[in-house]
């Protein structure tokens, strides 16, 4: 095996999401291989990003700018807010272009077994954020999975004395589907189908 840094190299790349020990191997050689066009670019991109990309206070986006893009974009339906999980599944719903309001990034699901509750989700920020706006429609785009369906009946039932219109997502995302996984087609028309909680 190769020696200290690149061993350090193999190590990080494969604690990436998707990437084992052999795809890690093989990324580090194409990294190394091609250090002028590959590693260098890379490694600036890298800086850049630890240095200039932060999380939005508003809505969980991440972006270099804070409040996000998405927040501060007068073109953006203030009336609506899509509740999703991840920032992955944010960056998917952009990708499907169907919706044009603003939205709140949860962070990941409620779970008692890895200690994460309300407090850690930014709950009373997105309440906060559904009482200044009466009758803002909050759309609840959480995975078809038993933690994101328990954390979207949670958040209908804290939701409710908001004066908010709640909505979830129409049916046709699949059961145990993540949002990040699901083509364009499907996300539009799960969109489009939504319907009120409770």
């Amino acid at each position: 095996m190769a020696a200290g840094p690149i061993e350090d190299l193999v190590r990080l790349l494969g604690r990436l999401p998707g990437l084992g020990p052999r795809s890690a191997r093989r990324a580090a050689l194409a990294l190394l291989r091609r250090p002028d066009t590959l590693l260098e670019p890379l490694r600036a991109a890298l800086e850049t990003c630890a240095r200039e990309v932060r999380r939005c206070a508003v809505c969980g986006n991440l972006d270099t700018r804070d409040p996000c893009s998405i927040c501060t974009d007068p073109g953006r339906d203030a009336d609506a807010i899509l509740v999703v999980e991840q920032v992955e599944d944010l960056w998917a719903m952009e990708r499907a272009g169907t919706f044009r309001g603003r939205y709140h990034v949860l962070g990941g699901t409620l779970s008692a077994l890895d200690a994460v509750g309300p407090e850690e989700l930014g709950v009373d920020r997105l309440l906060r954020r559904a009482a200044e706006r009466p009758g803002i429609e909050v759309v609840l785009a959480l995975g078809a999975t038993v933690a994101g369906q328990t954390t979207a009946h949670y958040l209908a039932e804290r939701l409710a004395g908001t004066g908010a219109r709640v909505t979830r997502l129409g049916y046709g995302l699949p059961i145990g589907g993540e949002l990040n996984y699901l083509d364009e087609g499907t996300l539009a028309a799960a969109l489009s189908g939504r319907q009120p909680v409770g």
